[in-house]
């Protein structure tokens, strides 16, 4: 595990002002945007706050102690499994004190790292991270400050908790059922295993992982093709069209999350490509959408709700006072097989 990052001494409008060589209330002036401060003013100021790294505080400044309030990062809304774990955080929630304030930052890692200060800076008194995106130093160092429980990345530290899905385990789930029904073209979809500032094990990497070593295990690992791409609608299209146009397209095709494979069911369409008897298709997440009746699609349930609640749980007990140990856990995921998979039919 990774050593805790030794807490910064916050910098203050008094360290700006010394740094400028200005007054503090020239500061403010600048700060507030106020009548009186010239552009050369404003200049030496914004230049001190920069070199400094001083971030102002957005809650009322006389504020101390708890705010009731938990932050949650995810990269977009639209992602259906997002909404099974910020159920899972809200029903834990409810019944006390605590709201939830949503950060939806965009799959960039400058635009989550923002979200996440921009929490901190409100005195939120933890964070849920989502598979966040942003550099692991800037986790490390805001969980040495502010409690928080990372979802979904397998990489561990002393200064957070942890919520994980055996990824790998899933993945074989997926490759045994397709290789059961005589598949041996299948394709993987997944975003990019890697994350800005030295994530390891994100849930994509050990997904691939996983994968990869199925098809090992059935001697199939010849035929393995990883497809990336973004876990959005599109995202699954692009890599859907990019697959089924191949010269020698894959029979089965698994997808990482449940939204991308959609968006290949999506491609498959506009090819003219029946699922399941042109292709069979299997997602992650086992969200609401898979369940669908024109859809039925097979997916790996990773219980996004327990995920959600078990995170809730895991950072009201360090906003209380629990800093003595990290914890994980590992949800067990299961294969719930609907109509979107079958034996493939003769090329």
């Amino acid at each position: 595990m990774d050593a805790t990052p030794k807490p910064k001494k916050r910098v203050t409008i008094t360290d700006v002002a010394r740094h400028a060589g200005v007054s503090t209330a020239a500061v403010s002036k600048v700060l507030r945007n106020a009548y009186g401060s010239s552009p050369a003013m404003r200049e030496k100021v914004h230049a001190a706050m920069a070199e400094l790294d001083y971030r102002p505080h957005t809650a009322a400044r006389g504020m101390r102690g708890r705010t009731y309030t938990v932050g949650v990062l995810l990269d977009n809304i639209r992602n259906a499994f997002f909404a099974d774990i910020l159920d899972g955080i809200h029903d834990e929630l409810q019944d006390g004190a605590y709201t939830v304030m949503i950060g939806a930052a965009g799959f960039g890692a400058e635009a989550q790292t923002r979200t996440v200060r921009a929490m901190v800076d409100r005195q939120m008194d933890g964070l849920v991270l989502i598979a966040p995106g942003c550099p692991r130093p800037e986790v490390l160092a805001t969980a040495a400050t502010t409690p928080t429980v990372v979802i979904g990345h397998h990489d561990t530290a002393d200064a957070h908790d942890s919520v994980v899905d055996a990824d790998g385990i899933g993945a074989g789930l997926v490759v045994d059922h397709l290789t059961e029904l005589g598949h041996r073209d299948i394709a993987l979809v997944s975003a990019s295993g890697t994350k800005a500032g030295a994530w390891r094990r994100t849930p994509e990497a050990v997904l691939t992982s996983g994968y990869l070593a199925a098809m090992d295990h059935h001697g199939l690992g010849a035929h393995a093709r990883v497809q990336h791409a973004a876990y959005s609608d599109e995202g699954g299209f692009e890599a859907g069209m990019a697959l089924l146009t191949a010269r020698r397209p894959p029979t089965a095709i698994m997808a990482g999350a449940d939204v991308a494979a959609l968006g290949i069911y999506r491609a498959a369409h506009e090819l003219g490509l029946r699922i399941p008897r042109d292709l069979s298709l299997v997602g992650y997440n086992n969200t609401a959408l898979a369940a669908l009746a024109p859809v039925q699609l097979t997916s790996v349930d990773q219980a996004g709700h327990t995920m959600g609640a078990t995170a809730a749980r895991m950072l009201i007990d360090r906003v209380e006072g629990r800093r003595d140990r990290a914890m994980q856990t590992t949800m067990t995921p299961r294969l719930v097989v609907r109509g979107s998979t079958t034996a493939p039919r003769a090329r």
